[in-house]
């Protein structure tokens, strides 16, 4: 088998790709051909140790899979050689073949590509978790998602209008804000690059106003973190939920009266947690995601792919905060 590993800490460029012997499935366990995996805002920050989670090296970032499984360990009795699987490892996918334990396997429809299924399940079960769970997103509401055209931002659009809310989508270029509206979303608000001073901060902080009316916003969706927290938070509504999902543009400090003066709920989302303390919620949600994808009304968007040995670039990428929609990497089936 090939993988692409981290062997020490450094960016994407330190990466190697390498040969290794085939894995063998253990009890419980199945081994999965990779077809495809994709690229999320962890694996830049887990190959320079900077993640919650750090796996010992050498090993294969890549933390969303889809492929074919190739074999079966005993104890696996739901599922067979040639099954159509999708998962979320944590790390291992950049890999040609990868042992994933079969409680964490999913089923891949078979009118969907390999590609589709990598990107689903992390953006889209954080979302669902995010949004229903800690943000109790209700039909007529308002929702404004930061970082809007990233995965996770495209997912909270299109899960926000399925469950009938307001969605405002808050982006940093004309590209974005086209595909945060191809995605469904009912306004779009371009903001700068931080860092900002006082006066750009209270500059976006009236935009943000503005998208939100009178009420403000019900729940806002953050997977961004930075200089763009505190405005946002500005424009929250009356007992509004703001969903702490990510920090790519640095961790904020928030200035905790707002809180009092709007008697909002800042809400930490972490899905990996949540799936593994009620795995039936969880699973529930996901039914909820396949019939929502099976309908139409969610399609993760595949935007660039990049075969194994490019995986670096990949992730460059992502950590450049460049990327629209999902970035996947392609492997050879086997």
């Amino acid at each position: 088998m090939r993988a692409l590993l981290s062997r020490a800490p450094g960016g994407p460029e330190t990466l190697e790709l390498a040969e290794l012997p085939d894995p063998a499935a253990g009890a419980g366990q199945v081994v999965v051909a990779v077809r495809a995996c994709a690229i999320n805002y962890p694996d830049v920050l887990i190959i320079e140790d900077k993640y919650q989670f750090k796996p010992p090296r050498p090993f294969a970032p890549g933390g969303e899979i889809a492929g074919t499984i190739v074999g079966v360990g005993p104890g696996v009795d739901d599922w067979a050689i040639g099954d159509r699987v999708m998962a979320v490892i944590g790390h291992g996918g950049l890999a040609t073949h990868l042992v994933v334990e079969a409680a964490r396997l999913t089923r891949l429809p078979d009118d969907r590509d390999f590609a589709q299924g990598a990107a689903l399940l992390l953006t889209y079960a954080t979302t669902i978790h995010a949004l229903l769970d800690r943000g109790r997103l209700a039909t007529g509401q308002s929702l404004l998602v930061l970082g809007a055209a990233g995965g996770v931002g495209l997912a909270a659009i299109e899960l926000g209008k399925a469950f009938g809310a307001r969605v405002v989508a808050a982006v940093s270029s004309e590209e974005k804000a086209a595909a945060a509206s191809a995605a469904g979303a009912d306004e779009t608000i371009i903001y700068g690059r931080a860092p900002f001073d006082k006066d750009a901060s209270k500059a976006l902080a009236e935009q943000f106003k503005a998208a939100g009316g009178r009420g403000g916003f019900d729940v806002i969706y953050d997977p961004v973190g930075g200089d763009y927290a505190e405005p946002a938070l500005r424009a929250i509504g009356w007992e509004g939920r703001y969903l702490v999902v990510g920090f790519p543009a640095g961790i904020p400090r928030l200035p905790l009266n707002l809180t009092l003066l709007k008697s909002c709920d800042v809400c930490g989302v972490f899905w990996g947690a949540f799936a593994a303390r009620d795995p039936q919620a969880n699973q529930a949600h996901v039914a909820t995601l396949m019939r929502l994808w099976q309908d139409g009304r969610i399609t993760p968007r595949v935007t660039q792919t990049y075969p194994l040995a490019r995986g670096g670039e990949a992730i460059s990428v992502m950590a450049s905060r460049q990327a629209i929609g999902k970035l996947v990497v392609t492997l050879d089936e086997g």
